[in-house]
C-alpha cells in the first residue's frame, strides 16, 4: 500500500515537471525574433530637393580674326599638339595662324626703330628747348612724333597679336575642330571651345511653398546620377523674389565647388539645400515608425519584453527623423521585426 502511494506521488511530479516543461518550450517557440540598435546622437538635415543641368561658370569659343596657315602649338604638359580634353592656361597660345606678307605689312622692326629715333628726338628737343635752344612749337611737334611713333607701334603688335589664338581664361578644351596642318584657314573660323569649371553654377527652379525656408547663403550637397558615389559642396548665392504666375515657383541659383573637375559642364544633378540642421539629436529611420490613432510608435526592448513607445517627431529628411520626446539615447529601439509586435510582446533579439 506504501509502495502504491509512493507511485502515485512520482507520477504528480513528474506530469507537473513535465508541463512546466512544455509551459516555457512554448513560451520560447511564442518569442518573436527582432533586431534591435542603440540609441545614438547623431546629425540630421532637413533639406528642400531640386534638380538641374549643371553649367560651366565661364564658356568661349575662339574664332580666328585673320587668314593664315592653321598651327596648333604644343601643350607645354603633354608636349603633344593640343587636343581634346587638355587643360590650358590663361595666355597661353594653343594655335598660330601664319603669314608673312601680313607680316611684312606690318613692318614692326620699322616701327619699333621709329619708335626709338622719335623718343630719342623728343628728349632731344625738351633738353634744347630748357636751355632757350628750341621753340614751344619745336618741342610740341617732337612730341606729337614720337606718341605717334608709340600709337604706331602698339597698333602693330596688337594687328600681330592677332595672328595667335590665345586662351582668354585658364580652362579646358571642350571643343575643337579639326583642320589638316599647313593649310590656310579664312578669317571667323571657329578655332576652339573653352570651358573653366573648377566651380560651377546651377539655375533652379523651387515651388512657392519653400520660399520662406530657402535663403542666401545656404549650404547644398550636390549628388550627380552619373557620379552616385561622390558628393560635392554648393551654396545658394541668388534668389528671385518674384513667384511666377504660370508655374507657382520662384528662381534662384546654386554655385558648385568641383576642384577635382568630377562634375561634367550639362549633367543632370540632383541638389539637396539644407535648410534645417539639428547636432546631437536622436535620430531613427522613418521606416521603422509605424502610425496608429494616437500618432507615431516605435518599439523599444526592455529584457525580453518589446514596449511600445509613442514619439515626437522634429525635422525630417527623405529616410531620417529627429525624435523630440518618447525615446533617448542607448535606448534598444527595434529595427526589425516590428511589423507585428504589441506591446508587452515577447521578443527574441537577433542582433
Amino acid at each position: 500500500m506504501k509502495n502504491i502511494k509512493y507511485l502515485v506521488l512520482f507520477a504528480a511530479f513528474v506530469a507537473i515537471v513535465g508541463c512546466s516543461g512544455r509551459q516555457e518550450s512554448e513560451t520560447t517557440d511564442l518569442a518573436i525574433p527582432v533586431s534591435i540598435e542603440d540609441v545614438k546622437l547623431k546629425t540630421i538635415q532637413q533639406y528642400v530637393n531640386t534638380t538641374g543641368t549643371a553649367k560651366a561658370t565661364q564658356e568661349v569659343t575662339l574664332s580666328s580674326e585673320m587668314a593664315g596657315i592653321y598651327k596648333i602649338l604644343n601643350n607645354p604638359a603633354t608636349l603633344r599638339p593640343f587636343k581634346l580634353g587638355d587643360r590650358v592656361r590663361e595666355g597661353q597660345v594653343v594655335i598660330r595662324l601664319e603669314d608673312e606678307e601680313y607680316v611684312n605689312n606690318i613692318a614692326l622692326s620699322a616701327k619699333k626703330l621709329n619708335l626709338e629715333i622719335s623718343e630719342q628726338e623728343y628728349e632731344k628737343q625738351k633738353s634744347l628747348y630748357e636751355k632757350g635752344g628750341v621753340t614751344l612749337r619745336e618741342l610740341r611737334n617732337a612730341e606729337v612724333s614720337a606718341t605717334n611713333a608709340k600709337y604706331d607701334y602698339e597698333n602693330a603688335q596688337v594687328r600681330l597679336s592677332k595672328m595667335n589664338i590665345i586662351a582668354p581664361f585658364s580652362g579646358v578644351i571642350v571643343d575643337m575642330p579639326f583642320y589638316t596642318p599647313g593649310t590656310r584657314v579664312n578669317s571667323g573660323s571657329p578655332m576652339f571651345s573653352l570651358m573653366s569649371y573648377d566651380r560651377m553654377f546651377l539655375e533652379i527652379n523651387l515651388p512657392e511653398k519653400s520660399i520662406s525656408e530657402v535663403a542666401l547663403g545656404q549650404n547644398v550637397i550636390i549628388t550627380s546620377y552619373t557620379l552616385s558615389t561622390d558628393t560635392l559642396k554648393g551654396l545658394v548665392t541668388e534668389l528671385s523674389p518674384a513667384i511666377s504666375t504660370e508655374t507657382r515657383t520662384f528662381k534662384g541659383k546654386l554655385t558648385i565647388d568641383n576642384p577635382d573637375l568630377k562634375l561634367r559642364p550639362g549633367m543632370f544633378v540632383k541638389a539637396d539645400i539644407v535648410v534645417a540642421q539639428k547636432d546631437s539629436a536622436v535620430v531613427i529611420p522613418k521606416n521603422i515608425m509605424l502610425s496608429s490613432g494616437r500618432g507615431k510608435v516605435i518599439f523599444v526592448v526592455d529584457q525580453s519584453t518589446a514596449m511600445e513607445r509613442r514619439i515626437t517627431t522634429g525635422i525630417e529628411n527623405q529616410e531620417y527623423a529627429e525624435v523630440i520626446s518618447g525615446l533617448k539615447e542607448n535606448d534598444r529601439l527595434v529595427i526589425k521585426g516590428f511589423e507585428t509586435l504589441r506591446n508587452n510582446s515577447k521578443v527574441k533579439v537577433i542582433r
